[in-house]
């Protein structure tokens, strides 16, 4: 089965943990307008988590890892990967069946898509766009 969700103004860690349980049931899920996702937080707070582990840098050979990506859907597709087993087969067999996009893709413009109930942002005020964050960090989509 197919499962496409339009994840605007939806909170990122929910929408993360909804998209993970899915693909271990064995869906493949789509999401687009991953830079139109929201994590709730003051933005200083999220920036400066983000530009931290971006500017972590090995001893040795700086070409070498960790690398972190700026873009708003790689960063919501590791958020994924974080909450699924990837050190076992079925967790790697399961991020394989989710796609994140930026805004929607042209093949997918008469698709329908879905909104997750569980990760409508209903009470915070205090949160920041993923997109809003990633251009902040230096992505350029």
């Amino acid at each position: 089965m197919l499962m496409n969700i339009d994840v605007e103004n939806l909170i990122l860690g929910r929408i993360a943990t909804f998209a993970a349980r899915k693909a271990l049931e064995g869906e493949e899920v789509v999401i687009v307008n991953a830079e139109k996702a929201i994590i709730s937080g003051s933005k200083q707070d999220i920036l400066r988590k983000l530009k931290g582990r971006r500017d972590k840098r090995p001893k040795g050979n700086p070409e070498r890892g960790p690398k972190y990506s700026r873009m708003p859907d790689r960063i919501l597709r590791n958020a994924i990967k974080g909450m699924l087993p990837t050190e076992k087969t079925r967790g790697r067999n399961a991020f394989r069946k989710v796609k994140v996009y930026i805004s929607v893709p042209e093949e997918m413009k008469d698709a329908k898509f879905e909104t997750v109930k569980s990760a409508e942002n209903t009470k915070s005020t205090n949160f920041v766009v993923l997109g809003d964050v990633c251009r902040l960090l230096g992505a350029k989509w």
